[in-house]
């Protein structure tokens, strides 16, 4: 049976397209992997079956009644509110049903009530009550909570005061708690620590309604979906399996695709040949214009626009002094400590990853490291020449500076085509360099806060979860880049199969901090 219908759907932004006729189709208990390089559509598809869209041209049909569930990468939570609160949330149609049984109870005691039809209606919304288990919806939000970690972290906290990951979480969580027929995933997984996004994995292998997900995370991608939808040049294809069996018919595809390409080319050379050099002639004017039909009925084979591959290659400063950093005593927080004191020493060339869960201070550290933020007690030296290229994990104001026009206000000696060439090495086409950096995807914000270090000379890169939201071919690059990369790094990321290749040592900050596990 299919829950969700998507029929000729066409839409673009000004003059730039984003899908032109396509369809898609979901029936009960798929597991959909929506995949596609960053800027193809993928949230803006989301938006749309949404409504929080609505599209140039196509319908969008949902099933009756059924109950949609989007967690969206881009989602705020409301300053002052607790983490139990945002949570209760996700009951608050059971909370509104509690409040209409209330409300018919008054309306019992009204002169001419039809007692049996109001107490009808209340042993309705009564069994509504109970059969989601309204009563223990303290225990639901405490049990979810608990599987994602969020109980270490206290649910009277303020959701304003959680880091990138805790804020993921709640969104997840609450999600989770809703229990929606159909759940839409962007993303998920960035900012999940290790340990929770396998817990995630193992809910969406045991989920028993559909779901559509967005996630560059492959290996994830791999577990948890039975088929791919494919977003390239305007067009939505529908592939069997996971993330692997949908590369490998593609490329066979592909391939299949070129070579016709290049055998329909020859063929076409070879009949304008043969019609320029024989329509004049008498004897063989009637070959020459059979073969002109031919050509004029032919359907020509096009091949898809490349999209342009990221390259990064970073500049490299002079080398800085032995030791980046000393660390003595250093306690670590904002206003309780997040660490013991710690100890610590980073040495010229060591490319240190830090891993462990959300919000045990990996970003802190970093930040107390580079002097952006105070230490509780203790303190950090760092060394003499650092040239430093810093990747922030979050960019929370607004940009309304076209691409050009934020590179060139960095590096105002490039000119405007050297500014073009820098942000197209970095996987954007001419209309992503063209547009206001607002209106980008993440993966393609991302690769613009990428051109800005990457062009400038650096011997100390500290980057704080880079790949979240890149797709699979930027991140493969970044890879291969800090792999060549002769300075030092520091890098928190969440991605065993990404850091792995890169570092030559792996901190693990769980070991140091004051938080309970």
């Amino acid at each position: 049976m299919s829950v969700l219908n998507v029929k000729n759907l066409s839409h673009g932004f000004g003059d730039r397209a984003i899908f032109n006729n396509v369809s898609f189709r979901l029936l009960k208990g798929e597991h959909v992997g929506l995949v596609g390089a960053n800027g193809e559509g993928k949230s803006t598809f989301m938006n749309i079956v949404t409504g929080k869209l609505q599209p140039d041209e196509g319908k969008v049909e949902w099933s009756r009644k059924v109950r949609v569930g989007y967690l969206d990468q881009h989602a705020v939570l409301q300053k002052g509110t607790t983490m139990r609160d945002a949570l209760s949330t996700a009951f608050q149609y059971l909370f509104d049903a509690e409040a209409e049984i209330n409300e018919l109870y008054a309306k019992m005691g009204d002169e001419g009530a039809d007692i049996d039809a109001l107490l009808a209606e209340v042993g309705e919304l009564q069994e509504t009550l109970d059969s989601n288990d309204f009563y223990q919806i303290n225990s639901k939000v405490e049990e979810v909570a608990r599987g994602l970690g969020l109980d270490d972290v206290g649910l009277d906290r303020d959701v304003d005061d959680l880091s990138g990951g805790q804020r993921t979480k709640v969104l997840l969580a609450k999600l989770l708690l809703e229990k929606p027929e159909i759940l839409l995933l962007d993303e998920p997984t960035n900012y999940l620590d290790e340990q929770h996004i396998e817990w995630l994995k193992r809910y969406l292998q045991e989920y028993e309604n559909a779901f559509i997900l967005i996630s560059h995370d492959i290996p994830f991608l791999n577990n948890v979906v039975n088929l791919i939808y494919h977003m390239e040049n305007q067009e939505l294809n529908r592939y069997v399996g996971d993330y692997d069996n949908f590369l490998n018919i593609y490329e066979m595809k592909k391939q299949q695709l070129e070579s016709a390409y290049k055998r329909q080319q020859q063929e076409i050379a070879d009949l304008k040949d043969f019609v320029a050099r024989n329509k004049a002639s008498v004897a063989t004017r009637n070959m020459a214009m059979s073969r002109q039909k031919k050509l004029d009925k032919m359907e020509v084979i096009e091949l898809g626009k490349e999209k342009p591959k990221p390259e990064f290659n970073f500049k490299e400063a002079r080398a800085a002094s032995r030791y980046i950093f000393t660390a003595e005593d250093l306690v670590i927080g904002y206003n309780e400590p997040l660490s013991r004191p710690l100890n610590l020493k980073m040495e010229r060339g060591q490319k240190i990853a830090f891993v462990g869960a959300n919000g045990i201070g990996k970003s802190t550290l970093l930040k107390s490291i580079l002097g952006l933020i105070d230490p509780i007690s203790g303190k950090v030296e760092r060394g003499e020449y650092q040239h430093i290229g810093y990747f922030e994990q979050e960019v929370k104001q607004s940009n309304y500076n076209t691409c050009i026009e934020e590179i060139w206000s960095e590096f105002p000696s490039m000119n405007q085509a050297e500014v073009r060439a820098a942000l197209a090495k970095c996987g954007l086409t001419t209309k992503h360099i063209e547009s206001k950096v607002e209106v980008l995807s993440g993966g393609e914000k991302a690769k613009v806060r990428l051109c800005k270090i990457i062009n400038t000379p650096t011997n100390l890169l500290i980057l704080d979860e880079p790949t979240n939201h890149l797709d699979v071919d930027a991140k493969e690059e970044l890879k291969r880049a800090l792999k060549a990369y002769r300075g030092s790094i520091l890098m928190v990321s969440h991605e065993p199969d990404f850091y792995r290749e890169i570092a030559t040592d792996i901190w693990n900050c769980e070991d140091w901090t004051t938080k309970v596990f």
